[in-house]
């Protein structure tokens, strides 16, 4: 592509993550250009991934986008990578930071359950699918910034459960009304809830029970990546800005008057203020 091209490319991505991922997007503000560039590839290909959900009627053309993807990662089949600014800033990043493509193709494979409205059996599945995930995005940004470390693979599985826990939580609105479950169906179970008591789109105290166990498994991983966040290279640490949202997102749901089943959304100008003040300290800021 031509430098007028990749330019171009760049814009797209950041545009694409500005519109549909605020808080990652505001969060690579406080990143070096090259590092934030690299870095809005890979979350603009999750909201490609994340979105297709939303963008069929039926699961087999969704299968069909997911696997136009897949087969970009392991270059076979089209030459239209240079015609996707998404594909092509990505495949730049790969090449230039070294990137797994295994963690990529399996961040593809976790979201074919979207396509489908199987619910989310057990917390084991739940966690499995915030691990590739929520936590692969953690692992993909912190290589951007500096070769892999047992410490930092540590602090991003905790990173990325707390985070993937907790949006569960906060999409619960809109994925009850489409009837779809990724509230651990068997936690709902031990608690005397089920499946169609979440879709009724109304609290109840076994639903709130079981949300609230949930949302504690949160806090739990949160606690222990802002424990590791200080015992890793400084430079690595602002990768992990969005989980300054995670938190508060998380003390938002332990109030008592906090209603899961009522949609929420922050003000961009709360999220860079919550963001800008994360940056300035310890644990973010070095």
């Amino acid at each position: 592509m031509t430098g007028a091209a990749t330019k171009d490319a760049a814009a797209f991505c950041a545009d694409l993550v500005r519109s549909h991922d605020f808080v990652r997007y505001a969060s690579t503000l406080f990143l070096p250009a090259a590092q934030r560039r690299a870095l809005l590839s890979v979350y603009a290909f999750n909201v490609e991934i994340s979105r297709v959900r939303d963008q069929v009627s039926q699961p087999l053309p969704g299968e069909m986008r997911l696997q136009w993807w897949t087969d970009m990662l392991d270059g076979a089949g089209h030459g239209g990578v240079e015609g996707n600014p998404v594909a092509a800033e990505l495949s730049q990043t790969i090449g230039e930071f070294r990137l797994p493509v295994a963690t990529l193709s399996r961040l593809i494979e976790e979201h074919q359950f979207d396509l489908y409205n199987d619910p989310m059996p057990s917390m084991a599945a739940l966690e499995g699918y915030a691990t590739d995930t929520s936590v692969a995005l953690f692992l993909l940004g912190s290589r951007i910034a500096t070769p892999p470390t047992a410490a930092i693979d540590h602090l991003a599985r905790h990173a990325g459960l707390a985070q993937g826990i907790a949006q569960v939580i906060a999409a619960l609105p809109l994925d009850a009304a489409r009837r779809q479950l990724f509230l651990p169906l068997q936690l709902l179970q031990q608690h005397g809830s089920g499946v169609e008591q979440v879709y009724s789109g109304k609290q109840t105290p076994q639903a709130r029970a079981a949300i609230d166990q949930l949302a504690g498994e949160a806090r739990n991983h949160l606690r222990t990546a802002f424990e590791l966040l200080t015992h890793v290279p400084p430079q690595v640490r602002p990768f992990f800005l969005p989980l300054a949202m995670t938190y508060r997102d998380l003390k938002r749901m332990s109030r008592a008057d906090f209603d899961p089943f009522v949609p929420h959304a922050a003000s961009r100008l709360r999220i860079l203020w919550t963001l800008w003040r994360a940056s300035r300290t310890r644990e973010f800021g070095g």
